[in-house]
Order: structure tokens, then C-alpha cells, then sequence
């Protein structure tokens, strides 16, 4: 078959490619436009990208405010589609939470995620797991077994990290990418393996021990604009170095008094 001209290939191109943005645009689902799914709650703010992964069991889904849920994620309560679940969410979701593209929440029974939750790409929570108890059944057509899924406020899930049923992170929990969690996690731990077991953990008495390799990143300090940021990405060494030595002097770049410091005397 002959190729279509150039002219034409790159129309077409273009104008595939306007109607990909207008049906991500269209299909999002909000508060204000929330699709063909009655969810219990759908906060302010937030938005499931489309295309949307499988979702079923919406009314039992609670999902809170500024949330942002990557493509192609998976949402499920209960079992299969159009059962009765009874008068409690199945699937609670926090405010401010983002989950990566592709990632899964399979709730069968409880799961709750809770506020400020980050999942990376491709990560799987499920509270139901195959059993295999009898030999002569197949692995597939067993009952399975169910069990609550808790993830703690602020944690973070890397890429293709799996949480099994029954798991409970705590506060602030670091699961690395392509780990297996089970069981119980305390607070500010960070866990990795396959199964996953705590490699680093923080404490009021000794912070984090083993103690992390490199210093804490230092925040984009308020009322800077973007133009400053570019101008400060094309500065030399010697540039940086004169910059952090002034604001350690008390003086601001221009040679000026820092304005807190000032405040603060005053």
C-alpha cells in the first residue's frame, strides 16, 4: 500500500492527537462530573485521569479532597460488579492523595489509605490474596482469604510495590520500589525486599539510623518566581558559593540585610 504523503501524515498526526487531549480532557471524572459512577464521596479538587483503569463497587468508595489518580488506575469494591456491600465504605482513599498511572486498589474488604499517600507507577494494594489450601482444587477456583489493608498517613509507595492483605503501615512509611509488604510497619520506617523487612528507621533520640548518606534537600524558599529559578540554574560554582555564604552572613545577594533576620531584630 502506498504511504500517504507527507502533508497528509502530519495533518493526521496533529489532529489525532487534539482529540487525545480533548478526551483526557472530557473524560476525567471530578466532583462536578463524575461519569456513569455514583461514588460514596468524590472530594473537591480531585481528578481521576482518563482513561480510568476497572472501576466497580463506586458507592462504597470514599475518595477525599485534591486527589490526583493517574491513568489507567484500577478502583474496585467488592468481589465483582453490582453486589450489595452493606452500609460501610469498603475503600476509603485520603485528601491529598496521588496515585500513580496504572496502579491497582482492589478492596474486597476494608482498605484505607490515608491522608498525603504518594504511590508510584504500577503499584498494587489488595486486601484479598488466592488461596491453596486444597491440592486437588485449582490455585484459582479456591475461596480465597481477605483481610483489612491500612496505609498510614504520608507514606510512600516506589514503583510496583505490592501491599498483601492484612499489611498495616504506620506514619510516614517508605516502601521501596518492587518491594512485597506484609504484616505491620511502624512509623518512619523505610522497608524494601521481596518480602519486605525494615532497612532504615527513625527515632526522637537517634533520627534515622542507619543514618541517611546525603544532607536534607533544601526547599525553594517562598516568593521565588520562576525567572529567578532559570537565572539561578546558569550560575557558576563561584556564583552559588558567594550566594550561600551571604545568606549565612545575614546578608541577601544584592548586599542587602536579610529581611527575616532584620525582623527579627527589630
Amino acid at each position: 500500500m502506498a504511504a500517504w504523503p507527507k502533508p497528509l501524515t502530519s495533518l493526521a498526526s496533529r489532529g489525532i492527537h487534539r482529540a487525545w487531549r480533548w478526551a483526557q480532557r472530557a473524560g476525567a471524572l471530578t466532583a462536578e462530573h463524575p461519569g456513569p459512577y455514583a461514588f460514596r464521596r468524590l472530594g473537591p479538587g480531585t481528578r481521576l485521569a482518563f482513561p480510568q483503569g476497572t472501576i466497580f463497587g463506586a458507592p462504597w468508595i470514599e475518595i477525599g479532597d485534591h486527589c490526583v489518580i493517574g491513568a489507567e488506575v484500577t478502583l474496585t469494591a467488592g468481589m465483582m460488579p453490582d453486589l450489595e456491600l452493606g452500609p460501610d465504605t469498603i475503600l476509603s482513599i485520603g485528601n491529598g492523595v496521588v496515585l500513580g498511572r496504572g496502579s491497582h486498589v482492589i478492596a474486597d474488604t476494608a482498605v484505607n489509605i490515608g491522608d498525603d499517600v504518594f504511590f508510584g507507577p504500577h503499584c498494587y494494594v489488595t486486601s484479598t490474596n488466592h488461596s491453596y489450601d486444597d491440592p486437588a482444587v485449582p490455585v484459582g477456583k479456591q475461596w480465597p482469604r481477605t483481610a483489612p489493608v491500612t496505609i498510614g498517613p504520608g507514606c510512600w509507595l516506589g514503583h510496583g510495590a505490592v501491599v498483601l492483605p492484612g499489611a498495616r503501615l504506620g506514619r510516614n512509611v517508605v516502601v521501596g520500589a518492587g518491594s512485597v509488604v506484609r504484616g505491620e510497619v511502624p512509623d518512619h520506617a523505610v522497608v524494601a525486599g521481596t518480602p519486605a523487612r525494615v532497612v532504615r528507621r527513625w527515632n526522637p533520640e537517634d533520627g534515622w539510623q542507619p543514618p541517611l548518606r546525603t544532607p536534607a534537600p533544601v526547599p525553594v524558599p517562598e516568593g521565588v518566581t520562576p525567572q529567578q529559578l532559570i537565572a539561578l540554574a546558569g550560575l557558576t560554582a563561584a556564583e552559588e558559593a558567594r550566594i550561600t555564604a551571604d545568606r549565612t552572613d545575614g546578608t541577601s545577594p544584592d548586599g542587602t540585610a536579610n529581611t527575616a533576620e532584620t525582623a527579627a531584630d527589630a
